[in-house]
């Protein structure tokens, strides 16, 4: 992989932080290798209300001019990318959103059907000769596959994600919090199974998975028990299956209300019949980034790792 296009995935990539609770910050800093979050503030129209956002005005570092070919070339990239998909991950997919960045363009795909989840592309351009590479499309390996992993995990323990789902439509019911648009996870969402209040997130680690994986890869129509057989419990590991959850207050004006986010903690301790896995939860005020989909400040209150809820 060229160091231009491994640009492009950082800069999207940056972004996509241990379950995706603190999620996508608007800047990052480095120390030792280890990626650090600069927390900023609401100021002006840079941010949006969360209830209002679709993706609209997301862009990444320098992709002004490679926005306009893309653009250009549209149908193109789509045709490409969903074949890319099908031949490579065996999957049929639908193109939402493509974004311009340095030297390329970033491809934001939906799967159709199952296994459910949202997943990026990147299609190299050549701006001086203001054209598209279409024949070197490519995608970051690990994170098409962690997406894959994700929507096969909510397959197959669909039951404990419905009493999740469950919870969180309830919560929202009571009129306090609320969760991203389906609209900006399809157009800027890019990273696995994603509902608008969380995230489903795998470790390279997590070797109970991979069967369930291959066997899916070999058969992509195989049945739902197979694949639940194919899983392998004995080396499971609650550390392995990350699930991030990103909540927003429904009130513009609200701050991040501690009330709320203790109850969510506790509701989610004392929790049976969820998936388990380790669990991660921000509270956010009510305006996200328009430019990065970025919903964490320093007004937000989070429990994450290393302090994360395990659900053995």
């Amino acid at each position: 992989m060229h160091r231009k296009t491994k640009k492009i995935l950082f800069s999207v990539g940056i972004t996509l932080l241990l379950g995706g609770c603190s999620g996508m910050s608007t800047n990052t800093s480095h120390d030792s290798g280890k990626a650090k979050e600069v927390k900023t503030l609401p100021s002006g129209d840079t941010f949006i209300s969360v209830q209002d956002y679709t993706g609209k005005g997301y862009s990444l570092a320098n992709g002004k001019e490679s926005d306009k070919i893309a653009e250009a070339n549209k149908a193109q990239i789509d045709e490409a990318t969903k074949k890319f998909f099908q031949e490579k991950y065996k999957t049929e997919v639908k193109v939402h959103n493509v974004v311009g960045a340095e030297d390329g363009a970033t491809v934001f795909v939906e799967s159709v059907g199952e296994p459910h989840f949202y997943t990026y592309a990147v299609v190299p351009i050549i701006e001086k000769e203001n054209k598209i590479d279409i024949d070197k499309i490519w995608a970051d390996d690990f994170q098409v596959q962690n997406a894959i992993k994700g929507g096969l995990y909510h397959m197959i323990f669909k039951e404990e994600f419905q009493q999740l789902d469950k919870y969180f439509d309830s919560l929202a019911a009571e009129g306090e919090i609320t969760g991203k648009t389906k609209e900006a996870l399809q157009n800027v969402g890019g990273y696995g199974f994603m509902t608008p209040y969380y995230l489903i997130s795998t470790s390279k680690n997590d070797e109970s998975i991979i069967p369930v994986y291959k066997l899916y890869l070999s058969n992509p129509k195989e049945s739902v028990e197979k694949l639940k057989v194919a899983f392998d419990e004995s080396k499971f590991s609650a550390e392995n299956l990350t699930i991030g959850i990103q909540l927003f207050m429904k009130d513009k004006d609200a701050k991040p209300s501690e009330k709320i986010f203790n109850q969510v903690v506790k509701d989610v301790e004392e929790m049976k019949n969820i998936p388990r896995g380790s669990y991660g939860i921000v509270l956010n005020d009510n305006y996200i980034h328009r430019e990065t989909s970025e919903g964490f400040k320093e007004s937000s209150l989070e429990r994450d790792y290393p302090d994360s809820i395990v659900k053995e």
